[in-house]
């Protein structure tokens, strides 16, 4: 059984056991959290339960692992001949968590 999930303004498919990185959210690690706007449910070449725009009763059951930082992306902006350089660097926050459970119609 896997489903589709929304969490942090981005969209997930997540099966049962799968690691994910999502958008930072505010738990400690170990904590069970439950995420209930699911849009889309099925079974493996099986039947499949689409929201309209949500599954009624449709959740998934996740576990957190890890609080971090992703990899350091660099922003330059250079000019030339403009003595003009400025370089930033930025790591985006996430949290990883473990599916434990998918429920729904």
């Amino acid at each position: 059984m896997y489903a589709v999930f929304k969490s942090g303004g981005k969209q997930y498919k997540a099966e049962k056991g799968d690691r994910l990185r999502l958008e930072k959210l505010d738990v400690e690690d170990g904590a069970e959290v439950e995420f209930d706007q699911v849009l889309l449910i099925g079974e493996a070449g099986g039947s499949i339960t689409v929201g309209k725009p949500l599954v009624d009763g449709g959740k998934v059951v996740a576990k957190v692992v890890a609080q971090g930082k992703g990899k350091k992306v660099d922003i330059i902006k250079f000019r030339r001949r403009q003595n003009y350089l400025r370089h930033k660097g930025h790591r985006q926050h996430f949290t990883e968590v473990e599916v434990t459970a998918i429920s729904g119609s």
